[in-house]
């Protein structure tokens, strides 16, 4: 597809609903910058129109509850909507509109790129449903060269534990899961020992990576490098997100391969970050840089480049996860992503057909808009609150 236009007629988007829901988790989840045990998800449902015909579009806002992993939350990605981008978008949407203006509308408002890509997700979502075709179709992902459903490897990110015995029985049932890659959040004094653990493990052949989320400094350089004897794909995050020099003086320390993460918020802040030497891997995750569009961008310059990608998870429910898995399809994306099974985190998902593994692998969804259909029941037993912003108002 052209990265400047979805090359999709525009829809007139009149209606917007602002959704909560709360989803807990099968288990709580454990990072360096807190533990999630159920998720509060803001969920943009747009009611628009494309020859006289209504059609629904469906974001996903990946903020957390809290800002800890970004300066987005929930609650501040809600207000910055109803305060600030809504009222933008008003005009451009009641006239008709594309997902690949959505940024260019909404640029004056500095940052909430969560917020930002979860209406220009929706947008896309409705134009692809009023084309009756679906994002993987868009991409070119839906197929393999021979004709059948693409597929792609699934990883698994499994959340810091406060032993090494319990650790490895949730490591060893995701391998019997059967789970490609395996990534470990880490912080000081749960890296070394843990990583060790796992590697013997699952063995030399698993593919084995860290997501250290910034919890380390410029001064753990020689630390990180022990790292180096357990053949990890990479470690992504080490340092603060706005460290670029000292992920780029980090990479010279180390020989396992520095991915950058929360540092990545645009496709020219990653193409600074890569000519600095501080980012040797990429990870892609759509809600953090703005939107699918946007990171469709990033994987385009990281392809040209040379440096591999794969695509991060934000414990997205079935919207983003089928959206997620189309996009991981790419061509540029040859490392395993985050994008497991729904059961991994949610008992019961809000979309009718959630995201399973066969033999380690995801099938592209190929359903019109992003690949996912909206359980209604579900959908409403999990409801929190609605709030509908009229843009014709």
């Amino acid at each position: 597809m052209n990265n400047s236009t979805t090359s999709l007629p525009p829809v007139r988007v009149s209606r917007v609903e602002l959704r909560r829901i709360a989803m807990p988790l099968v288990t709580p989840f454990r990072t360096s910058f807190g533990v999630e045990a159920d998720r509060d998800i803001l969920i943009v449902h747009i009611e628009a129109e494309l020859d006289g015909e209504v059609v629904h579009g469906w974001g996903e806002c990946v903020a957390l509850g809290e800002p800890t992993y970004s300066a987005e939350y929930v609650d501040g990605s809600q207000h910055v909507m109803v305060q600030h981008l809504l009222p933008r978008l008003a005009a451009r949407a009641l006239a008709g509109i594309d997902a690949a203006d959505v940024s260019d509308v909404l640029a004056p408002v500095h940052g909430h790129p969560m917020a930002k890509g979860a209406i220009e997700a929706a947008v896309l979502d409705a134009q692809l449903r009023a084309a009756g075709m679906s994002f993987a179709d868009l991409l070119g992902t839906a197929t393999d060269s021979d004709g059948r459903p693409r597929r792609i490897p699934s990883g698994v990110s499994v959340g810091i534990h406060d032993s090494v015995e319990d650790l490895l029985k949730t490591v060893q049932g995701y391998v019997d899961d059967g789970y490609v890659r395996i990534k470990l959040k880490i912080e000081p004094d749960s890296d070394i020992e843990h990583v060790a653990a796992v590697r013997d493990l699952i063995g030399p052949d698993v593919p084995l990576q860290v997501d250290a989320n910034t919890a380390y400094r410029r001064t753990d350089g020689r630390h990180l490098a022990r790292l180096d004897d357990y053949d990890l794909l990479l470690i992504e995050q080490p340092l603060p997100e706005e460290d670029i020099i000292g992920h780029a003086r980090l990479a010279d320390e180390v020989d396992t391969p520095i991915c950058l993460d929360e540092s990545l918020v645009s496709a020219a802040g990653t193409a600074d970050a890569i000519e600095l030497g501080a980012c040797e891997i990429a990870n892609i995750k759509p809600g953090r840089v703005g939107g699918y569009l946007e990171a469709i961008r990033i994987h385009d310059l990281c392809l040209t480049l040379d440096v591999p990608v794969w695509c991060g998870g934000m414990v997205e429910t079935g919207i983003g996860r089928a959206a997620n898995a189309a996009l991981g399809a790419l061509p540029g994306f040859t490392l395993p992503g985050d994008i497991s099974a729904s059961a991994r985190f949610y008992a019961q998902d809000i979309v009718t057909d959630p995201i399973t593994i066969v033999d380690g692998h995801v099938t592209v969804p190929t359903a019109p808009g992003m690949g996912f259909d909206i359980d209604s029941d579900v959908l409403e037993s999990v409801t929190t609150s609605t709030l509908v912003v009229e843009l014709d108002r």
